[in-house]
């Protein structure tokens, strides 16, 4: 007793401090159900009915009436199949096992919703594809049915009903164990019967016929990995599993499938505003061409495409085929290899459903913004072993700077097939045709007083032809996975991905700026780049047991090559009055031009081990080795050079979880960046170190709300600087380092039906401790002390205004260095966004307001004469079909 009221109280003052509701509903009170025989049945149909129809109001009542907890028997069952059944009244869902009478199920109404937690089982399903089953509208007034393994321990069957929660009896039987669901919309679509069926001849707990009459086909379920909330439960970038984010001893943020389409999110940008702590750096939201982001304070050097690393991969100008968007905060080198300290992002893309599905939608805004978009995914044979999901996008837009225009054309199919029950292989492509702009003012006039006045909001420096000032990208991507389940325990994933970019750039840039603070002189840069990245990577997944201790074991390695070659060619440009400027002048002498190439090799080889010491104790243990070879081409002076290396990255976490929904979390990870070069001496540089101690809490406030507090110490070392010696001029040493410490917090979920939140909040304190050029003590650029998001929408789930609903969001960036000589600051901004929607049926309509109070702000800067601007107010709106 004394126990159950502590996890009560804890759950209370968890849902207090987050500062985002100013009331909190707690789900019903808890009841623990194990029907075991026929004669049961009654009194525990009774039950569920009362806990349904009469929930626990407040958090108040919650702690006065606490229930027993559960106590799971020490066997784990096993299901092996789920089932859904149309019946006379309904549709039962029959979870099928030999051990269906030692099943425990913990049950509650949440809302429109009825919850069962089974606390010991799991699902072993014969092909092992998916971790979540899904029947959408499977009977009048029941929105979706899901089952899946909420944890290693648990399975979880969630049924949403429309207007109300559905009534639910619960049976066992040889088959396994049956929920039996009715709602008041299906009962009253039920025919009048004149000769009722005598209790005797049809047994109430007895499944219905697989082969229904005509018309009403079987219900079939939905095998797919995506989520419809604001919360995600599981997660794969942490430990290239899919485990439960509240068994990760590390912070991972995830948006979500359904933030990215309440804001109309289409660029990188604008997604990774969700997530503490992720600042832009370079680049802006008017142009993401360039696109950077900083992470706890370090450059985000890694991204990756379905766990693959995908060097360029935050040049994404379209997220229309990407299902969410995942950030785990710290060094990953243990599981990717090469990457910067500050974190990892993956974008994880849209796969084959089984089920047709058709979306359509068309988008118009100011600044002439069109924008359309196609996803389309279903069955390719009758059998269903061949899926395609096939997704298309068009964007044609300028934008608030003069003499702008950008045209997007994506396209990314995907196929998937079933060979065998044990065999899946996945093939997926892009291809994206862009056409953008480089777009920045100097500080002066913008940030930076300036004796002439301030710079037009709309100022481009560089002109009106389009030759004057463009980005063309072509970048295709081409790739594979093969899984295959040797058993129900052991499988092997293998996938491969190319890459290949292509850029021209012709732009302006800013060299110095006159003493009168108006004339900018200038230089024409024609710069044209050739990328290509190979990836291949081999993991094999395996679960087993050691007496008492279960084990989810990684080993894997993986082959990468990166390939580049790029010129840089300079003419002098005339100067352009920032305050009366005069285009279309002649180019001047050219400078010298650069021409360079790079290839760099690696290999990875990597093993992880999730430990489940006990129910509530586990460990995470990694290590990785890494070796790579990088050649380095002068293309104008004709020379080469080459650097070789090895580096060992170990990863530590542990998980205790002193009750259900509290993980109290610690970790030790490391990463490693090759640093190319030399000494005076001729010694090779070693490669920078990322050093990360990260504690923290993560709590499931209930089943559809979860948040994350953590702290973090995190070391970046082995920076190259300057040498300080005065006889080894233009000489670099390795005696650089860079320190980066805070909080972040973070919530997502559904605080009451139809009532989502999404939020953050983050202190970075980020500086240079050692260094030969910069001052020891200045401040990291481009990183706020504090930021802080919060994306709130409503839907209202009943009565004739069903459907409409409204957004808001906030969102705030501290004031911030510039450079790293902390010459000048960028000033504070809070932005303001919203949105209202309409759902019926099939259509869907949609505004989208950005920045709605036209606040004047930078984004990112990377000296005195590269400021980037935020947008102005926008205003987008979006007609949408989906089937």
């Amino acid at each position: 007793m004394k126990r159950w009221r502590f996890f009560n109280s804890v759950y209370l003052w968890l849902a207090l401090i987050t500062g985002c509701l100013s009331a909190v509903t707690i789900s019903p009170g808890w009841a623990e159900v194990k029907p075991s025989n026929e004669k049961s049945k009654s009194a525990l149909t009774s039950k569920i009915r009362h806990l349904i129809e009469h929930p626990i109001a407040s958090a108040q009542q919650l702690v006065q009436s606490p229930a027993p907890p559960n106590t799971p028997s020490a066997e784990i069952v096993q299901v092996t199949q789920v089932k859904a059944n149309p019946t006379a009244k309904g549709v039962e869902v029959i979870l099928q096992t030999s051990k269906g009478e030692q099943l425990q199920v913990t049950n509650r109404s949440a809302g429109n919703s009825f919850i069962a937690d089974i606390p010991n089982a799991q699902l072993r399903l014969p092909n092992g594809d998916a971790f979540t089953f899904r029947s959408e509208k499977p009977l009048a007034g029941i929105t979706e049915i899901t089952v899946n393994n909420f944890d290693a321990n648990t399975i979880r069957v969630t049924v949403i009903g429309e207007a109300s929660s559905p009534t639910v009896e619960l049976f066992d039987s040889d088959e396994g164990l049956i929920f039996g669901l009715t709602t008041a919309a299906s009962t009253a679509q039920q025919p009048p019967q004149t000769q009722p069926m005598p209790q005797a001849e049809q047994p109430a707990n007895q499944t219905q016929p697989q082969q229904p009459s005509t018309g009403d086909e079987p219900i079939e379920l939905v095998v797919t990995g995506e989520q419809d909330r604001y919360s995600v439960p599981d997660a794969t970038t942490a430990t290239k599993t899919d485990t439960p984010l509240r068994d990760i001893p590390q912070s991972i943020q995830v948006v979500p499938q359904q933030v990215l389409k309440d804001q109309q999110v289409t660029r990188l940008n604008d997604a990774l505003r969700n997530v503490p702590g992720v600042i832009t750096s370079n680049g802006s939201s008017v142009n993401n061409e360039d696109s950077a982001f900083t992470i706890r304070g370090f450059d985000s050097g890694t991204t990756l495409r379905n766990g693959l690393v995908d060097p360029l991969g935050t040049q994404s100008l379209e997220l229309s085929n990407i299902e969410r968007v995942e950030v785990l905060k710290g060094p990953a080198s243990a599981l990717f290899g090469s990457g910067t300290p500050g974190g990892t992002i993956n974008l994880i893309t849209k796969q084959p459903l089984l089920n047709p599905y058709y979306a359509v939608e068309a988008t118009v805004g100011n600044y002439s913004y069109y924008r359309g978009a196609v996803d389309l995914s279903g069955p390719l044979n009758d059998d269903k072993t061949a899926l395609y999901r096939l997704n298309l996008s068009y964007k044609d837009t300028s934008s608030f700077i003069d003499f702008t225009h950008t045209q997007n054309l994506f396209i990314a199919p995907v196929l998937s097939f079933a060979i065998g029950e044990r065999t899946k292989l996945t093939l997926e492509g892009e291809y994206t045709d862009a056409d953008t702009n480089r777009l920045s003012q100097p500080a002066a006039g913008t940030i930076l007083p300036n004796p002439n006045g301030k710079i037009a909001r709309n100022l481009n420096i560089s002109g009106p032809n389009r030759s004057d000032n463009f980005v063309h990208m072509d970048i295709g991507k081409i790739g594979y996975t093969l899984e295959h389940k040797f058993s129900d325990n052991w499988s092997l994933k293998n996938a491969f991905r190319a890459v290949f970019y292509h850029f021209d750039i012709n732009f302006y840039a800013g060299t110095s700026l006159d003493p009168d603070q108006r004339t900018l002189n200038r230089v024409f840069i024609d710069s044209p780049i050739d990328y290509q990245t190979y990836n291949l990577a081999t993991d094999i997944i395996g679960k087993f047991s050691t007496g008492s201790i279960q084990h989810q074991l990684v080993f894997g390695f993986d082959l990468s090559r990166i390939d580049s070659e790029y010129s840089v060619i300079r003419n002098n440009a005339a100067p352009i009055d920032l305050f009366n400027p005069v285009y279309n002048q002649s180019l001047g002498e050219s400078l010298s031009p650069l021409s360079a190439s790079s290839l760099t090799d690696a290999l990875g080889i990597y093993v992880q081990d999730q430990i489940a010491l006990s129910e509530n104790l586990k460990l995470l243990l990694g290590v990785r080795f890494d070796a790579f070879k990088q050649t380095n081409g002068d293309l104008v002076a004709n020379t080469e050079s080459s650097q070789s290396g090895d580096a060992f990255s170990p990863r530590f976490g542990i998980v205790y979880q002193p009750i259900e929904p509290i993980s109290l979390y610690a970790s030790y990870t490391r990463s490693f960046t090759p640093a190319i070069g030399s000494s005076f001496d001729g010694s090779l540089f070693e490669p920078e170190r990322g050093t990360q101690y990260e504690v923290g809490v993560k709590a499931d406030l209930n089943d559809r709300i979860s948040t994350t507090l953590a702290f973090y110490n995190l070391t970046r070392s082995n920076v190259v600087t300057a040498d300080p010696d005065p006889n080894h001029p233009n000489f670099l040493i390795q005696t650089g380092e860079q320190h980066s410490r805070g909080i972040e917090f973070n919530i997502g979920g559904e605080i009451l039906p139809g009532w989502n939140v999404i939020a953050g909040y983050a202190y970075t304190d980020a500086t240079i401790t050692k260094d030969n050029t910069y001052t020891p003590g200045n401040l990291l650029n481009n990183v706020p002390k504090n930021s802080f998001n919060l994306w709130t929408k409503y839907e209202i789930q009943s009565g004739s205004l069903k459907g409409l609903g409204v957004g808001l969001g906030f969102f705030y960036i501290g004031s911030r260095q510039a450079d790293l000589d902390n010459s000048f600051e960028l000033p504070s901004y809070f932005r303001t966004d919203a949105a209202i929607f309409y759902k019926q049926g099939q259509l869907g309509a949609q505004l989208n307001f950005r920045n709605l109070f036209d606040v004047d702000y930078f984004e990112s800067a990377s000296n005195l004469l590269t400021v980037n601007r935020g947008e102005p107010f926008t205003v987008q709106g979006t007609i949408s079909w989906e089937l």
